[in-house]
């Protein structure tokens, strides 16, 4: 059985030359009922006023809510995809990491929504996103 650090180390080996790598995303915790990763906050993801751009965070929001639904489904016959997120951004940062915690709100067969709270290292809320996925049979 592996352990929740085989499981992030396996996670996080599967990012290089995706968007997760060019946004440094990192799975940093798994538990019975989320999955936690994080992003640096810096140049490299700001919009030109110098803070957080809401198209990082919907990636940072999706990246964390899609692998959630491949986790917990825990079927490798399936193929995730999102077919809906929304996002609100509630308040802004400039540098720092900002993490991203997924929790289902449904957990079904083929769908599966997901609450996903965007926080700063102080627990402050950045921004609230939601996260519809479907599970398609493998062909």
């Amino acid at each position: 059985m592996k352990t929740n650090f085989n499981i992030l180390k396996d996670i996080n080996s599967r990012s290089s030359n995706t968007l997760m790598e060019t946004l440094s995303i990192e799975f940093i915790d798994i538990g019975e009922d989320y999955i936690t990763c994080k992003m640096p906050v810096n140049k490299k993801v700001h919009q030109p006023d110098g803070i957080l751009h809401g198209g990082a965070t919907a990636a940072l929001v999706e990246t964390v809510g899609s692998f959630a639904s491949r986790y917990f489904i825990g079927n490798k016959n399936v193929s995730i995809r999102g077919i809906e997120i929304t996002t609100n951004h509630v308040k802004s940062i400039s540098s720092g990491y900002v993490f991203a915690t997924a929790r289902s709100i449904h957990m079904g067969r083929t769908m599966q929504i997901w609450e996903v709270e965007v926080k700063d290292k102080q627990n402050n809320l950045i921004s609230i996103g939601k996260l519809t996925t479907l599970s398609l049979n493998k062909k």
